[in-house]
């Protein structure tokens, strides 16, 4: 049977057996690390491992022939990592953790962050509750009610065609490591439609309107809390209007003359390279 995570809050109550264990000194994940492949820890005694958690919670389960129950842990930022093991940025696990437990690492620090971020209630002051049939706290004073923080995003590939062809908009901003280039971004603002923003968001970034906005797929992105929505979209227009605060280059790139883009497992990525194959 294949396998496949199912979430969950309560932790189950009998012997789990080896469970992956995401434990984090602040947003770094602890892993075991031969410098080419990682791996989560599976243990069946987390408390082997001779460390202190400042909080726990459980995640959920990947099914099938062998379950593996899942649990997020953090440590003092001052805690040394096990002999053999590192504690690392989830950024540098790409390709190197498989996916599922890429996004499993992604899911547990923002679980964690927001434990760590709502100890107290954010309206009076009080001490927040966790409760237990959902990932939620409550205040037991004010009874404001505190989720998980998802901050959603639009993410789009915006392409025109002239008589050479179809043509694909990237740029780059000054968080871009130097050189690469990828698709437009931005977040949603409170009341706006995914559509609007993608209308938005081109047209402040880059100054074109654009046309046949298509829903393409979406990803959990935990820098810190981001859920990207994938688009794409058409303009007839060519020339590009920059928003200099947001964008220091764009430009217009067929499909056999791109620059350096985003790496493999982000969404912009599989945007671009879908663009490839369609006009490979």
């Amino acid at each position: 049977m294949e396998s496949r995570f199912v979430s969950s809050v309560a932790a189950p109550t009998e012997d789990v057996g080896a469970a992956f264990w995401l434990i984090f000194r602040g947003n770094r994940v602890l892993v075991g690390d031969d410098g080419r492949i990682a791996a989560l820890p599976l243990l069946e005694d987390v408390n082997a491992l001779g460390l202190t958690f400042l909080r726990q919670h459980y995640l959920g389960c990947f099914t099938g022939d062998e379950p593996r129950h899942c649990f997020a842990a953090e440590v003092d930022r001052e805690t040394e990592p096990p002999e053999g093991m590192s504690f690392q940025g989830i950024r540098r696990l790409f390709g190197r953790l498989p996916e599922a437990q890429l996004l499993l690492a992604g899911r547990a620090v923002q679980v964690i962050d927001w434990d760590r971020n709502h100890v107290f209630c954010g309206r009076c002051g009080a001490r927040n509750e966790i409760q237990g049939y959902e990932r939620s706290k409550k205040c037991p004073e004010c009874g404001l009610v505190t989720y998980p923080r998802i901050s959603p995003a639009i993410i789009v590939r915006v392409m025109r065609r002239d008589e050479s062809g179809e043509m694909i908009l990237l740029a780059r901003g000054p968080r871009h490591r130097p050189g690469m280039y990828s698709v437009l971004a931005g977040f949603v603002e409170p009341g706006e439609t995914l559509e609007d923003c993608v209308r938005r968001e081109v047209m402040e970034e880059v100054g074109v309107a654009v046309t046949d906005i298509r829903y393409f797929g979406n990803q959990p992105w935990p820098f810190p809390d981001s859920l990207m929505i994938a688009f794409t979209a058409v303009t007839l227009q060519t020339d590009l209007t920059l928003q200099e605060e947001e964008i220091e280059d764009a430009a217009w790139f067929t499909a056999d003359n791109l620059p350096d883009i985003p790496p493999p497992m982000s969404i912009a990525h599989a945007l671009i390279m879908d663009f490839v194959e369609r006009n490979s």
